[in-house]
């Protein structure tokens, strides 16, 4: 029997972050909604969102549906997106998308993503099979802030 030597991906740290997803609740009153689902592993997410006066996160709240991985994704998402907007958002998932990328280990690694705790997530860049789930906070952001301008 071949054992593999790596990084273990399920680390304390990531399965802890789940308890953190309690902090925000899916609230039907908020305004804005935004759903995306991962085709590869089925994993789910739905966020309800309200924004200020400005476009940026006041309040937020998810029901997540998803492996370990996906859970600590949407967790460190929910613990950092207050404050900011459709842009922010958006350039937040462009640097989490280059660094998952599977080329990126060709040669020219991409520079880690500046969102606050990704770091964590860093033994499922070798699991492509989890980037999906990784990427569906951000993707479902974006789709609830596209909807701002109908919303007011």
């Amino acid at each position: 029997m071949t054992r593999v030597v790596g990084t273990a991906l399920y680390t304390p740290a990531i399965l802890g972050l789940a308890v953190d997803l309690a902090e925000y609740p899916l609230d039907p009153a908020l305004p804005l909604r935004g759903e995306a689902v991962s085709r590869l592993c089925g994993s789910r997410i739905e966020l309800s969102i309200s924004v200020g006066r400005d476009g940026r996160i006041e309040r937020i709240g998810a029901q997540v549906t998803a492996c370990a991985i996906g859970q600590a994704a949407a967790a460190l998402f929910l613990n950092g997106a207050r404050g900011l907007g459709e842009v922010g958002i958006a350039r937040a998932l462009d640097e989490l998308e280059a660094w998952l990328d599977p080329a990126a280990d060709a040669g020219s690694v991409a520079a880690p993503p500046t969102w606050p705790g990704l770091a964590v997530l860093a033994p499922a860049r070798a699991h492509p099979t989890r980037h999906g789930a990784i990427l569906l906070p951000w993707k479902a952001a974006l789709e609830a802030l596209s909807k701002q301008l109908r919303a007011a």
